[in-house]
């Protein structure tokens, strides 16, 4: 499961490290996800998004490019280096604080790797409370601090939360969601 595939090596990233995928906006909250780590030097880091594509994306990478355990890699749309990437995660980070079900969290679920999501109501909901939250740089510097010495409840939480996207997000259990509501 951890094994580099060729497709990702070009990327020179570590084995193992803690993954973010968002676009590069304030309501994201990757300057926070940054901070934490920026308190982790020895805990790698790879956030995926737009930096070059908004101006917030732009000042965050020039401040923090070069950090020696940041790794901000610029968009990734291909589905086989995103999955490659998704892969080597031992932790998902979701800092989205905007909006509703977001993709980028739905979609690593099946990961069974722990999540740690910005606590507002609709990342509680989309994981059904399973995965623990943050609100600033130094409660999730915490969490990650108390997950990476437990193994045992970071496979008791990623598989949980893969058995609520297997139950949740099917494509037959969305399409009947949209008849009930529409009463058909």
């Amino acid at each position: 499961r951890n094994t580099a595939p060729a497709d990702i090596a070009d990327l020179g990233l570590p084995p193992s490290y803690a993954l973010a995928v968002a676009r590069a906006e304030p309501e994201n909250n990757l300057e926070v996800l940054i901070r934490a780590f920026g308190r982790l030097p020895h805990q790698p880091l790879v956030i995926v998004a737009n930096w070059s594509a908004t101006p917030h994306g732009r000042r965050l990478r020039a401040a923090w490019d070069g950090t020696r355990n940041l790794h901000l890699l610029e968009a990734e749309y291909d589905p086989g280096r995103l999955r490659a990437i998704r892969d080597r995660a031992w932790i998902y980070l979701h800092g989205h604080s905007a909006g509703g079900t977001n993709p980028s969290l739905v979609e690593m679920m099946p990961f069974a790797v722990p999540i740690l999501a910005w606590d507002c109501p609709y990342n509680r909901t989309t994981t059904a409370g399973s995965a623990p939250g943050f609100r600033d740089a130094r409660g999730l510097t915490q969490l990650v601090q108390r997950l990476s010495t437990r193994p045992e409840v970071c496979a008791t939480m990623g598989a949980e939360l893969a058995r609520i996207a297997a139950r949740r997000y099917r494509w037959d259990a969305i399409a009947d969601a949209y008849f009930d509501l529409l009463d058909l």
